[in-house]
């Protein structure tokens, strides 16, 4: 009885190991994390310069306008 629940055993090991992912599939797995890496960097950089955009003034008539009312109020 020992010797048929050691080969069950060892038989259920390999068959756990044996349903591991192929060489194949940890590659594709890989290029689709260095691609999923690559876009969150680029929407990072695009919401970056959006950001910068959006803190610039408008044109520099407005920016001298603002800075005239500031100077006028102080």
């Amino acid at each position: 009885m020992k010797k048929v629940l050691s080969i069950v055993a060892a038989s259920a090991m390999l068959a756990i190991v044996a349903c591991g992912p192929s060489a194949e599939e940890k590659k594709k797995a890989e290029e689709k994390r260095i691609q999923d890496s690559i876009e969150a960097a680029q929407r990072n950089a695009d919401s970056l310069a959006a950001l910068e955009a959006s803190m610039l003034p408008a044109d520099s008539a407005s920016a001298d306008t603002a800075a005239a009312s500031t100077e006028a109020a102080h």
